[in-house]
């Protein structure tokens, strides 16, 4: 079977929907927390994100459309990658609605925002056992073969500071068995450490929780 991802109608080549997201899996998912030049915190999750460099420490992560997270690095420089896990599923998810640029989702979805250390004013999520610290490299907007435009902008930017919760460290080592990553596969499909599961965006704003009863 050969599909042409060019294509507007995927069921020509007999497919229910574009394959496309499922192909490259599993992918980390980068739950990226900023702040605004006006100071307020935004959090959203992206799955087109990985590790691109290991001396020094760069990632990169592509936003479809300049949503709230790139407009608040364009302004502040910064940003901090918190590692998304089985743990925090619902918080996650609650993060990905499209509140306006004047909501802050850590107070919306019940979460702390914990100040970050080397320079960086962008808060982390406390609850995550993995946090980076980033400071903004360059934004490239991708272009196809032809030259034209598309709707992506690719976003790097490099490790400056890590956070690692003590309590998932072992002999020396972060151990991914206490962390339980999420990762993303394919159209509504994710996946911790165990079974895959599915999981639906939410369509109407998530109900409004508190610090005190996240968990």
């Amino acid at each position: 079977m050969f599909y042409d991802p060019r294509s507007d109608d995927p069921r020509q080549f007999g497919f229910a929907h574009n394959p496309w997201n499922a192909l490259v899996s599993p992918r980390p998912i980068a739950w990226i927390s900023s702040r605004s030049a006006a100071g307020i915190a935004n959090l959203a999750p992206y799955s087109f994100f990985n590790a691109v460099s290991g001396a020094p420490p760069f990632v990169m992560f592509s936003s479809a459309g300049r949503k709230d997270t790139q407009r608040n690095i364009e302004e502040t420089g910064e940003f901090v990658v918190n590692m998304a896990t089985e743990a925090l599923v619902s918080e996650l998810n609650d993060s990905c609605f499209s509140f306006g640029p004047d909501v802050d989702e850590f107070e919306r979805i019940g979460l702390t925002a914990e100040p970050a250390k080397n320079l960086i004013h962008a808060p982390r999520v406390a609850e995550s056992p993995v946090s980076l610290e980033c400071r903004l490299s360059e934004i490239v907007e991708l272009k196809t073969a032809e030259g034209g435009d598309v709707r992506s902008m690719v976003i790097f930017g490099e490790v400056v500071g890590i956070h690692v919760d003590d309590a998932v460290v072992r002999e020396g080592r972060v151990d991914l068995s206490l962390i339980r990553p999420l990762s993303r596969l394919g159209y509504m499909d994710y996946a911790g450490l165990g079974p895959i599961f599915e999981l639906m965006r939410p369509l109407t704003e998530p109900l409004e929780r508190t610090a005190s009863n996240v968990g």
